[in-house]
């Protein structure tokens, strides 16, 4: 069974979807409570319908603020020329793992999650992705199927360039074509890093306690602890470390009672960071 029969509710954007949500962007905006002068505004002065706001170079602005990016302004200018940019609800799934390539995307707004399914329905998510990456890569340069399904997670806005149109574009500039490679070169080191976690880890807890102290990086200290925002389920916590949404929920208990960490709403207090080190080193 193909993960679209396993997954008959979800919102699966084709080739066709993309060109007729960009047909229909418009009209959409006229709907959504803006009055018609709004839509002769400039395109950096427009909000989709998704609250985002849109520009003129989407992949250039994204790329620019990507400190592993160093493509030059005539190559940023050129992508942005190619680049298709829609905006996408929250749950839209971008391609299925198993699909035929048909282009890459850039992430310009927004964040997606990369996920893999097993026969039995089990779900694994490998990666959330930031702004500022390219999605399809490895199959659009290879030409076999794309190897992980991509969801957005919340509303997000992406750059659409088609395969031959990419594979012309790496083909003619040499700072692309190493875009290209050091990027596959994070996704290979990412994989890495996924597999040492779920196959060398011993407990949950110190899968928990390692993907928390990978997402503290970007917290902020206050009164000795360290804050940030937390945005996934913890059904799709579970799905990023390989156990169950119960069992998360029961070692996130566990780790409160114990004053090592502390939730309120989506924002998660690290306490002690140093007990959730220990897990990671026992």
């Amino acid at each position: 069974m193909t993960q679209a029969h396993r997954n008959p509710g979800k919102m699966l954007l084709c080739s066709a979807d993309r060109h007729a949500i960009l047909a229909t962007e418009t009209s959409l905006l006229a709907g959504s409570g803006y009055i018609s002068s709004d839509l002769t505004l400039p395109t950096s002065a427009r909000i989709s319908p998704y609250g985002l706001p849109l520009g003129d170079h989407c992949v250039s602005s994204a790329l620019r603020a990507n400190p592993s990016s160093s493509l030059c302004d005539a190559s940023l200018a050129e992508f942005d020329r190619i680049a298709h940019t829609t905006s996408f609800p929250e749950g839209a799934v971008l391609f299925l793992e198993g699909q035929s390539p048909q282009g890459i995307y850039i992430l310009c707004q927004g964040r997606v999650k990369l996920m893999t399914t097993s026969r039995d329905g089990k779900t694994i998510i490998t990666r959330i992705v930031p702004p500022g990456e390219a999605l399809g890569l490895q199959s659009v340069v290879t030409g076999k199927p794309y190897e992980l399904t991509v969801q957005t997670l919340q509303p997000s806005q992406l750059a659409f360039v088609n395969c031959a149109e990419f594979l012309r574009f790496i083909k003619e500039r040499a700072d692309v074509c190493l875009y290209v490679a050091q990027q596959l070169g994070r996704e290979c080191q990412s994989a890495y890093e996924v597999i040492r976690s779920l196959g060398l880890s011993h407990s949950v807890s110190e899968k928990l306690a390692r993907l928390l102290l990978q997402w503290s990086g970007d917290g902020r200290v206050t009164d000795s602890s360290l804050g940030f925002k937390i945005s996934l389920t913890h059904e799709e916590m579970a799905q990023l470390i390989g156990t169950t949404r119960e069992t998360v929920t029961r070692t996130l208990g566990e780790l409160k009672k114990r004053r090592v960490l502390e939730v309120t709403g989506s924002t998660l207090l690290i306490r002690d960071r140093a007990a959730l080190q220990a897990l990671v080193g026992s």
